[in-house]
This record gives structure tokens, C-alpha cells and sequence, in this order.
């Protein structure tokens, strides 16, 4: 297996240590630019980077933490990870402790959508807005969000008291990943890293070496729940993929699709860069099970 030039391996282990904190979560809208103050403007989604902290994203849009909480149910105080979506309400949208949601219509909004980032089902939420077609949703109308359960958000700000019956039932165990018969995301490609730990037992994921002009592909169908730029990523598609399986393309020097695009295997959705520490068109390709890592191999074919 070739080896990466040795001025190269630093950018490429920082490069690493990112990719390993990012967490994937649905997001129902675009993620907003990269200037620090516009991004935190209420009623928007924000993508986390590295040192955000949910109190401080609280103290920057003037509301209490336990309401921007409770607007990101499933996502944990403790864990914020690096690419994450957050969604910081508008003062015209409510969520009492028992629900239902009042939420604010974003673009591209779907009851899908909605339904995944709240932990709920498309169905309760037409049944909550009767007379309200989904395919007519309007950017700004107030909708009702009923809930399924309690809000795991409560759980990740202040531990309760509450008795072990009034809990968030756990998820149900994850599929097995192997045996998927996958596609390479690159037609023409050469593995020069492959997917494990380094000589300082830092996890690494896969990079794949291509040529000029190459397209990574997607390697299952899926949703894009992002395609923007990270810091030290450069532009990144993440993919989620039922059983919640991600595949994560970084590196790209050109975007091919927008978030909230649904796409199926083969889908071309980012052109590979060409990278002055290594002298080559690189691609960092990585395959996640429930926001952990996992190793290509046992997916691809």
C-alpha cells in the first residue's frame, strides 16, 4: 500500500481527528454560511464546528438553553459533534414540556423531515394539522408537532428524577452492516490509506487516490443531509442511508448536489480535489453506523 508523503501525514491525521467527531443527525433545511454571527440569527438551522458548545449557542441567540434544547430533541449536550445540524427556534414557535410543537415552516420543509428531526411520525403530524395538505407547506406558516414520547433533549441538559416508566424507551438494536455488496465510490481509484488506527492509535479513515476530473459517486441511496464546506475538510457530502447507515465524501473540490437531495447508487455528488500535500486527487471516504465509524471493507465490494 503507497504511503502519503511525509509533509502531508500531519494535515491528513488533523483532517482525521475531525472527520471522527462528526455525529450525523437529520437536518430538515440548508445549513447556514460560515460567518460565526449570521449563523446563529434565530429561527435558523447552524452547523456545529469544532468548540461550540450548546450554552454558548444558547447565550449567542438570546434563549434559554432548555428551550434550544428541547427544539433538538435526540441531540446530546455533552456530544455536540463537528457537522451536526441545530435548529434554533423563532420567537413565534413553542415547545411545552408535554407538547405539541409549534413550528415555523423552513424551505424544503417536508412532514418527513419534520418528523425525523422531532422523533415522531409523518402520519401524527398530518393528523395535528387537519385541512393542511403536506405538499402545500408554506415557508413562515405555524404548524402543530405532537409528540411520540418525551423529549430525550431534557435528559442531555439536567438529569431527572423521573420514574424509569415515563422514559424514552431505548432504540431497537441496529442492523448488521456487513454483507451490503456496496459500490466504490470512485470507478477508477487506489486505496493509499486504509481504514484503522495509526502508529499513535489514532482511527483513520479510508483515502482513495483518483485522477483529474474524477466524481465520487454515491455508494447507496440515501438523503444528503449535508454538502457544504468543514474546516480542514473542504467540501463534504454526507449521505444517510436507511438501517441509519452514513457514508461521508470529503475533500471535494466541487459540489454536484444540495442538501435535502435524494439521490440513489450512483448518484455523482462531489468532484475530487487535487491536493498540494499529497500531489494527488484525493478523496477521504468514510462509512458510519449510528454516527460510530466502521471499517469500508466489510460494506463495499
Amino acid at each position: 500500500m503507497a504511503q502519503c508523503p511525509v509533509a502531508g501525514k500531519g494535515r491528513l491525521a488533523r483532517l482525521a481527528l475531525t472527520l471522527m467527531l462528526l455525529i450525523l443527525t437529520g437536518c430538515a433545511g440548508q445549513p447556514t454560511g460560515s460567518d460565526d454571527t449570521a449563523r446563529r440569527h434565530t429561527g435558523n438551522w447552524i452547523t456545529i464546528q469544532r468548540g461550540d458548545t450548546l450554552g454558548e449557542i444558547a447565550r449567542e441567540a438570546g434563549i434559554p438553553l432548555v428551550r434550544l434544547a428541547r427544539f433538538n430533541p435526540g441531540v446530546d449536550a455533552r456530544h455536540l459533534a463537528v457537522g451536526q445540524q441545530l435548529l434554533v427556534p423563532s420567537r413565534q414557535e413553542r415547545a411545552p414540556a408535554g407538547g405539541p410543537y409549534r413550528y415555523q415552516v423552513r424551505p424544503k420543509d417536508t412532514y418527513a423531515a419534520i418528523a425525523r428531526h422531532f422523533g415522531t411520525r409523518a402520519s401524527h403530524i398530518q393528523t395535528a394539522n387537519p385541512g393542511l395538505s403536506p405538499t402545500a407547506l408554506r415557508v413562515g406558516q405555524l404548524i402543530q408537532v405532537p409528540l411520540s414520547g418525551p423529549s430525550r433533549a431534557e435528559g442531555s441538559v439536567a438529569r431527572s428524577n423521573r420514574p424509569a416508566a415515563h422514559r424514552a424507551t431505548p432504540p431497537p438494536p441496529r442492523a448488521s452492516v456487513s454483507g451490503r455488496d456496496w459500490p466504490w465510490p470512485l470507478e477508477d481509484y487506489r486505496v493509499v490509506r486504509r481504514f484503522g488506527t495509526d502508529s499513535r492509535g489514532t482511527l483513520q479513515p479510508m483515502l482513495l487516490a483518483t485522477q483529474r476530473g474524477a466524481q465520487a459517486r454515491a455508494v447507496a441511496a440515501g438523503e444528503v443531509r449535508f454538502a457544504g464546506s468543514m474546516r480542514q475538510l473542504g467540501r463534504v457530502v454526507i449521505v444517510h442511508h436507511p438501517d441509519n447507515l452514513q457514508s461521508v465524501y470529503a475533500l471535494c473540490e466541487r459540489l454536484l448536489v444540495d442538501s435535502g437531495t435524494q439521490v440513489t447508487r450512483g448518484t455523482p455528488l462531489c468532484e475530487v480535489g487535487f491536493h498540494a500535500t499529497t500531489q494527488r486527487h484525493d478523496l477521504l471516504f468514510d462509512l458510519r453506523h449510528g454516527g460510530k465509524p466502521i471499517d469500508p471493507g466489510k460494506v463495499l465490494r
